[in-house]
């Protein structure tokens, strides 16, 4: 009876097994037929920006099946059907047995503008011939082209310098998708007729490039300048949805009003020298002012008594931004700054007098601090002690609003944190950092308040309003500059800026993206050391990005923290006063990893405020600030090289040593087109000697870092990081037009011992 079991047991074993055999042989079912369809050229194709009349080519990859051939439609078939039909146009191409290939081709804007409308969603399908059950699909998103001229709005100014020729400004185009073409048709209008602009033309080579003579008399914002795809007539008809309008007002000169200035540097004997003031000018004129100058000497008060802007007639493509801004102080020196001028009117300068090297910034002075409202400030200083060591100050100064009595005066208090050649315990801060600020502010007799501290030390320091007003968009700021002789404390200059009283200053507070610019001394306080870091930090304390540096030659490139398995790149809110601490630079791509810096940040607004180094003998001195929008299109968030182009005034930011030589240049970022599309560097480099054209080219990654190379005036290097993204104007697909961007010589093929940083603005 068992046998028999055992029997029947092995007939139906044997069942099953055959069974298994009819289905595969081993018991495994096939993987039933499949297509996928993709864009195979060209390789840069975004099948969610599809611009008009772009071509591609799809393939259709069978698996699975022995039998290959497929057929193709283009659907849904209630929309997509009529002549010419207003999805485009599929053509097959190539039959099995290879990959199947068909080209589609996006719709014409004209006649059919409905058909290039953002968001019509045709879908190209291959189904398989011998089973139509099986198909495969690639969804497409139609988008308008989108244009973009820059800059967007500015002053041109209508005389240059004695002859009376009017000055030339540059306007730039992009369109996108980046992959778009290049070609644009170019509108210029002036009080309301394009018969007055006479004096617009585009560039014979780029297309995206054109040029504004001002030789019209009409007034503010009368001066409109578009540019439409070519493929896209429709474009910037009037209340256009997907192109931008550049406007211009024509002024006799762009240097107009009140500004506050400063600037530092070094001497001809390389002894540090700084200087912070207030000039009046009208149609360029200057009539007075007053300026704190800072030397080795000691400070001194100066009234200015003259002086002029001058533009660059001579540099035809540039000579709107470019200029010669003069100072007459009695006796006095830096007296003479070569200036490039941004789009809001901004003067970059640096010292072309011949008595040193320096450099600076002037902005248009506000009215809006009156000392009787209760506010505190961030600050950030550098100098150097009484042995001529690097030193750095950072911390908040709150005013108590008390203005009042004869003179009236108002009490202060804050904190601070002192870097003295490398210790955090020195003579201003001896006890551990921060230390507590007490004293008292007064206005002087020259436009300028003096600050007179009580703790840490008894210490002077006198400052001007420059820009800003008292919404957190845009702050209130002060250049500062000490007083105190040189051999009683740290002579520093520096600026202040208001802090966002709305703001927590938790970890929390800072949940963003950011780029932090630093400067600072190489080795044994020779040469300079210089870094940029893209850095998010996450609410919860932990800090992670990249950065480059430059340390004396040292270059340290795109070095990505922290490094796996470690979480040593922290910050911590100390307290809610907006003091932090932020782990930074080190080396996270050495081994052993070279473990990062303490710095200490004191915040005037959620990822933004002043960094100091808390012991490096380099006294590292900076800023933060955020990085701002990015664009997104779809699920897809990301900055483009298309952002970029534009004009730019750029100049060497203060530096670590007297061994750097500023500069400052008007740069022009403009498209080429082509797919890829390439992206140029042109414009007009002014050092203290003799001008030089520079020409080169860029690129810029999704996170907002990219490169500069130029060919001339010298082949050189350079990462840019992009800060300002807030200029966000599109509907579809947005457009941010960069408005600031950061930039440090990084060349490892050629060893620059005195890096500086570069800041450039639209």
């Amino acid at each position: 009876m068992m046998k028999k079991n055992c029997l029947v047991a092995v007939a139906l074993l044997s069942l099953a097994l055959a069974g298994g055999c009819a289905k595969g042989g081993n018991g495994i079912v096939p993987p039933p037929p499949s297509i996928d369809v993709s864009i195979t050229s060209p390789s840069n194709v975004n099948p969610n920006a599809i611009y008009p009349t772009q071509s591609m080519t799809l393939t259709a990859t069978v698996s699975n099946s022995t039998n290959t051939a497929v057929s193709w439609s283009l659907g849904p078939a209630t929309t997509c059907t009529g002549t010419p039909n207003p999805c485009g146009t599929l053509t097959p191409v190539a039959p099995a047995p290879t990959p199947a290939t068909a080209t589609y081709v996006a719709p014409q804007c004209s006649p059919q503008p409905a058909a290039c409308l953002s968001g019509a969603q045709p879908t190209i399908t291959a189904t398989l011939v011998s089973d139509t059950s099986v198909t495969g699909t690639q969804a497409l998103t139609l988008v308008d082209i989108t244009t973009d001229v820059a800059p967007l709005k500015l002053s041109v100014g209508t005389t240059g310098g004695t002859g009376g020729a009017g000055l030339t400004q540059q306007f730039t185009a992009v369109a996108v998708p980046d992959y778009a073409p290049q070609t644009f048709t170019w509108t210029c209008t002036a009080g309301g007729s394009q018969n007055n602009c006479a004096n617009f033309r585009q560039d014979s080579n780029v297309s995206g490039l054109a040029y504004y003579t001002a030789d019209d008399s009409c007034g503010s914002n009368c001066v409109q300048i578009s540019a439409a795809s070519t493929l896209d007539p429709s474009g910037c008809s009037p209340n256009p949805k997907y192109c931008t309008i550049a406007t211009a007002s024509l002024v006799n000169s762009r240097v107009n009003g009140t500004y506050t200035f400063q600037s530092s540097g070094y001497d001809t004997n390389n002894n540090p020298i700084a200087v912070v003031g207030t000039f009046t000018a009208a149609n360029g004129t200057i009539s007075t002012g007053a300026e704190e100058v800072l030397t080795a000497s000691g400070p001194s008060a100066i009234q200015i008594t003259g002086g002029s802007y001058q533009p660059t007639p001579s540099d035809t493509n540039n000579s709107n931004n470019a200029g010669t801004l003069t100072l007459s102080p009695s006796g006095a020196y830096p007296y003479e700054y070569q200036v490039v001028l941004d789009g809001a009117g901004d003067i970059q300068m640096i010292e072309s007098d011949g008595q040193g090297k320096g450099s600076g910034i002037a902005q248009k002075s506000s009215s809006s601090f009156t000392g009787t409202v209760a506010q505190t400030y961030a600050f950030g200083f550098t100098g150097v002690d009484s042995n001529g060591k690097r030193v750095g100050y950072a911390g908040l100064m709150g005013f108590n609003g008390q203005f009042s009595g004869t003179p009236p005066t108002g009490g202060l208090s804050g904190l601070i944190d002192v870097n003295d050649g490398g210790q955090s315990s020195n003579s201003v801060c001896s006890s551990a950092p921060p230390c507590t600020i007490t004293g008292a502010y007064s206005q002087n007799g020259n436009g300028s308040w003096h600050l007179a501290l009580t703790s840490p030390v008894k210490m002077g320091l006198d400052f001007f309003v420059a820009s800003g007003t008292t919404n957190k968009s845009s702050p209130l700021t002060f250049y500062a500059i000490s007083t105190d002789p040189v051999a009683t404390n740290p002579v520093v200059s520096g600026t202040m800026v208001l802090q966002d009283s709305s703001q927590t200053y938790n970890i929390a507070a800072f949940k963003a993206t950011s780029v932090s610019a630093l400067t600072g001394t190489g080795p044994n306080g020779a040469n300079t050391n210089v870094s940029l870091t893209l850095g998010t930090t996450d609410g919860n304390g932990n800090f992670a990005g990249q950065f480059d540096q430059n340390n004396a030659g040292a270059v340290l490139s795109g070095a990505q923290f922290p490094p796996t398995g470690s979480n040593n790149y922290t910050y911590a809110a100390s307290g809610t006063s907006g003091r932090y601490t932020f782990n930074m630079l080190g080396n996270p791509t050495a081994n052993p990893v070279q473990a990062p810096l303490p710095f200490v940040l004191y915040a005037s607004g959620a990822n933004r405020g002043f960094l100091l180094d808390q012991n490096s003998s380099s006294v590292m001195t900076g800023t933060m600030n955020p990085q701002g929008k990015i664009p997104c299109a779809g699920n897809i968030c990301a900055l483009s090289a298309s952002e970029l182009p534009g004009t730019y005034a750029a100049a060497t930011t203060s530096s670590g040593s007297s061994g750097v030589s500023p500069t400052a240049t008007n740069l022009l970022l403009a498209s080429q087109g082509g797919s890829p599309p390439v992206y140029n560097v042109s414009g007009t480099q002014y050092p203290a000697g003799p001008t030089q054209p520079v020409n080169g080219a860029y690129t810029l990654l999704s996170s907002g870092a990219g490169t500069i190379s130029l060919t001339t005036p010298l082949a050189q290097n350079y990462v840019i990081y992009a800060v300002d993204t807030s200029g966000c104007t599109k509907q579809s697909g947005p457009v941010c037009a960069i408005q600031d961007f950061l930039m440090i010589d990084e060349d490892k093929t050629k060893t620059n011992t005195n890096p500086s940083i570069i800041f450039a603005q639209q």
